[in-house]
């Protein structure tokens, strides 16, 4: 269960907002088949702050307003990254593990596999993209490297600063 508390709804916020400006201020990179969303490294959030699935959400249906995809990447890209946020939040909760690189490695596995296989199918599905397969691969490998990479760094960097271990949630 979430606690929304101001401190929680301010982190929420703050969140969405650095999904939003990440994802917009590169568009090259963040729009089409083969992209490095960097915004996309803030989904592995969840496991330390289940709130952020609410900010993740709202980040990625706003940058999606200028998505290339149009309306089916609002839609279906913000509930593809709501699914992959919550089920992210549960193994955060879930998985009885000190390691938390351990952690961000099963945690990435949820917002890698919804969006390399969801994505492509609807893009196909709404004629969008016509190579469902090529695209699967493309975005297993774009977000396994942003996710894996960047935001694993940026649990670890928060671990660093000793900005965790405040909200007993690891």
């Amino acid at each position: 269960m979430i606690r929304l508390t101001t401190k929680s709804l301010t982190r929420t916020a703050i969140i969405a907002v650095v999904y939003y400006v990440v994802t917009v201020a590169v568009p090259a990179l963040s729009y089409g088949v083969l992209q490095f969303r960097v915004g996309e490294a803030l989904t592995l959030m969840p496991l330390v702050f289940p709130e952020s699935v609410i900010g993740l959400t709202l980040g990625c249906f706003l940058a999606n307003i200028t998505s290339p995809f149009g309306w089916p990447d609002m839609l279906f890209g913000s509930l593809a990254t709501m699914l992959a946020g919550v089920l992210t939040a549960i193994i955060g909760r879930r998985l009885k593990t000190d390691k938390l690189v351990v952690k961000c490695l099963i945690g990435a596995l949820p917002p890698i596999l919804i969006n390399a296989f969801m994505l492509p199918l609807v893009w196909f599905l709404f004629g969008l993209e016509q190579l469902y397969w090529l695209n699967v691969a493309l975005m297993l490998a774009t977000q396994s490297g942003t996710i894996i990479v960047i935001g694993t760094s940026i649990i670890l960097g928060l671990d660093k600063a000793k900005l965790l271990q405040k909200t007993k949630l690891y």
